[in-house]
């Protein structure tokens, strides 16, 4: 086959397909072309259909707004036309009552024009009358003062004497009727204090009953026999040195048969030798080591009893929630006394009494019993420590918790301090009637004496007493005045002077009754 013809075909076809393409782009681009003109001519007719469908919508909204806005103006037109009626109605009220008030306004203007000049009238009448009366007055005053003078030349005192004269002797009558008053106060309340006072004491004291010991300063110890003595006065001394040095206490061996005599003005300790004498002389076995280990064990055994006694005492009084070491210092009361009397049976009974008063007074039984049980638990301590009874009593009892009421009851039971609460009142009163009965306590003479002595020189004292006697023990004073110097009156408050006195510089148990006795004579003679 010739080539050549294949080569001259191939482009000739070649041109044909470039050709062929080239038409068929064109014819589809011209379809493309009527289908876009198809479309734009849709296009305007909607849009001319789509306009004319809004000029429509616009038209009616126009038309309902035009209707919407007058219905609203009708509205608004009838709300004003409504409000301004109402408005008029109610100035026409504001005219009625302005109206009204000026009428009233009126009246009253006229009510007081009235009585301006009714006014006006009593002022000229007034000051007519206080020209009058001021005529009156001058001429009154000078008639006072012709009176006076006449008076001053007859009586022959001039003003000031006649006031000063008035004055004093209105001064006495004052006084004397002052003094009156209160004698008849001091008698009523007196009256009724005793007689409620003899009451309460009365029950307590008849519902009690109670034993009362008197402790010593020596103790005896009955020996098995004379032999004895000797065993504990030891070789050359050295028992009785060691019982003596171990104890504290004074062993006396003289020659009463039988007997041995510990001395002490300790009551606990003298109780200490007494019971460690006692177990050496049943042991038999005396000498300086055995001796010191008896007195340790006798020791100890008496503070265990101690604090039996103090839990027993506070047992006893219903008493509850007090601190032990209180308890052991009332234990330790038993071994104490005070003018004869133990102190522990005096502590119980005041307590007792103390709470039959707070009974009958309607006030804290327990508080007083326990205020009562403590008033003298510084007495314990004196031997010991530095101070009164009264203010050891008082540390104790704040160191350890008690009410401040105890601690009153405490501090004033001599008045130390003045009383706060009627508990303290009522200790008082019971320490009193515990510490005066009689045989209750022992007293030295020479105390006893000066105390009389005392008395009467504070009696004496005083300007217009003629002689005084202290009687019943020193219980009663009685103070004979002369009658030309003291009246009635000046007796009252001498007695008044002469107690206050005997509290501030005296101690004394229980109270002293003041008499004065005023006596007048009048004498004459038939002849």
């Amino acid at each position: 086959m010739n080539p050549l013809p294949v080569v001259i075909w191939l482009p000739a076809a070649l041109g044909l397909v470039i050709v062929a393409g080239a038409v068929s782009l064109f014819m589809g681009r011209r379809a493309e072309r009527k289908r876009a003109d198809a479309e734009g001519r849709s296009g305007a007719q909607q849009a001319a259909r789509h306009l004319a469908e809004a000029r429509k919508a616009s038209e009616t909204e126009r038309t309902q707004l035009v209707v919407s806005g007058k219905e609203e103006l009708i509205r608004a037109r009838e709300a004003w036309e409504h409000e301004a009626a109402s408005r008029r109605e109610e100035i026409e009220r504001i005219e009625r009552r302005l109206d009204e008030r000026t009428g009233l306004v009126d009246r009253k203007l006229e009510t007081l024009e009235q009585r301006e000049r009714g006014l006006a009238q009593r002022e000229g009448e007034v000051a007519q009358r206080d020209e009058r009366l001021r005529v009156a007055q001058d001429e009154a005053e000078r008639l006072l003062s012709e009176r006076q003078k006449r008076l001053e030349s007859l009586a022959g005192l001039s003003t000031q004497e006649a006031k000063a004269e008035l004055l004093q002797s209105m001064e006495d009558e004052a006084r004397a009727q002052a003094a009156a008053l209160i004698r008849d106060i001091k008698e009523e309340a007196r009256r009724s204090a005793d007689r409620e006072a003899k009451k309460v004491i009365a029950l307590a004291v008849q519902r009690l009953a109670a034993e009362h010991t008197a402790e010593s300063s020596v103790s005896a110890v009955a020996l098995p026999s004379d032999e004895m003595k000797g065993r504990i006065i030891g070789r050359e001394g050295r028992n009785i040195r060691a019982f003596e040095t171990a104890t504290g206490v004074d062993v006396i061996i003289d020659d009463t048969p039988d007997t041995v005599v510990v001395s002490c003005f300790d009551p606990i300790r003298r109780e200490v030798a007494r019971r460690a004498l006692e177990q050496l002389i049943a042991d038999g076995r005396i000498h300086p080591g055995r001796i010191e280990e008896v007195v340790n064990g006798a020791r100890d055994q008496l503070e265990r009893e101690l604090a039996e006694v103090g839990e027993q005492t506070v047992y006893e009084l219903g008493i509850k929630g007090m601190h032990g070491e209180l308890v052991k210092l009332i234990g330790r009361m038993k071994y104490r006394t005070s003018y004869g009397q133990n102190i522990l049976q005096h502590s119980k009974e005041v307590a007792w009494l103390a709470g039959m008063m707070a009974a009958e007074l309607k006030l804290d039984v327990h508080l007083a019993k326990r205020s009562a049980l403590l008033h003298d638990v510084g007495k314990v301590l004196t031997h010991t420590h530095e101070g009164t009874h009264v203010e050891l009593g008082v540390e104790m009892a704040t160191k350890y918790g008690e009410k401040p009421i105890v601690v009153n009851a405490i501090a004033a039971h001599h008045d130390d301090v003045p009383h706060e609460s009627p508990i303290s009142v009522i200790v008082q009163a019971a320490d009193a009637i515990s510490g005066s009965r009689p045989g209750a306590r022992r007293e030295a003479f020479d105390t006893y004496v000066k105390r009389l002595t005392n008395l009467e020189t504070i009696a004496t004292s005083y300007q217009g007493v003629e002689k005084c006697f202290a009687i019943q023990a020193g219980r009663e004073l009685r103070v004979v005045v002369m009658p030309e110097v003291i009246d009635d009156v000046k007796a009252q408050a001498l007695s008044d002077q002469i107690a206050r006195r005997i509290e501030q510089e005296l101690q004394y148990p229980g109270q002293i009754k003041i008499v004065v006795v005023r006596e007048t004579r009048a004498v004459d003679f038939a002849r």
